[in-house]
């Protein structure tokens, strides 16, 4: 407990995930027009109502496991919270140009996973599908995980219950495939980009981009 007051500053830097995440229900709707990037996968891919629980263990996990990196090691925590907030940033300007949207099932089961994928449905408009949040928040997380923490007894089930809350966009018909993939590959993109200016230093590399403009500035002129 005394470790976790020590670190309630750094902790409240989490605050600009909901701050952020303002734009998300901004930006869900169908005004700028939509597309559709559904392929024959995922017709093939079942309608399993079950993957609601952990779609919706998302939201505590990224919490819980963005808490634990934070007391293992500061520097992976503001790096991986700098991608969440990154991740976040581009993803919202995609679905601003490029609002995509995703074709659900009807509900007529009246059991409890039914109720609880209608409230998902509910509160979560079709769109803002490309990339998933779900998918490229819980890569950044298990990618910090692995950072500081060398036992399996920790990392393994964070990896499986990651695993299945990326599957459950899928079998949930939240996202189509298309929005899983690329939402790993910009995490890779935007992670490794992130990594390198961390590891020069945020200073340094603030200073390299200024010579490069002022540079570049010079011989346009």
């Amino acid at each position: 407990m005394e470790k976790l007051k020590n670190n309630l500053i750094p902790l409240s830097f989490m605050i600009s995930i909901p701050i952020l995440n303002i734009f998300y229900g901004l930006l869900n709707s169908e005004n700028r027009g939509v597309y559709s990037l559904v392929c024959s996968i995922d017709k093939a891919t079942p309608f399993l109502k079950v993957f609601v629980l952990p779609y919706l263990i998302w939201y505590p996990f990224i919490f819980l496991i963005m808490v634990y990196i934070c007391l293992k090691n500061k520097k992976v925590y503001y790096k991986i919270l700098f991608c969440l907030d990154i991740g976040f940033i581009i993803s919202y300007i995609i679905f601003y140009f490029f609002q995509t949207t995703v074709q659900r099932p009807c509900l007529v089961d009246q059991d409890i996973m039914t109720k609880l994928v209608g409230i998902v449905y509910s509160n979560d408009k079709p769109f803002n599908c490309f990339p998933s949040l779900h998918v490229l928040t819980t890569y950044f997380v298990m990618k910090g995980i692995g950072k500081v923490e060398s036992s399996k007894k920790i990392t393994i089930p964070v990896n499986i219950v990651g695993i299945l809350i990326i599957l459950s966009t899928l079998f949930i018909k939240q996202h189509v495939i298309m929005d899983v993939i690329f939402a790993i590959v910009l995490g890779g993109i935007i992670l490794k980009t992130v990594n390198v200016v961390f590891a020069e230093g945020v200073e340094v590399w603030l200073k390299k981009l200024f010579l490069l403009l002022t540079m570049k500035k010079k011989l346009e002129n």
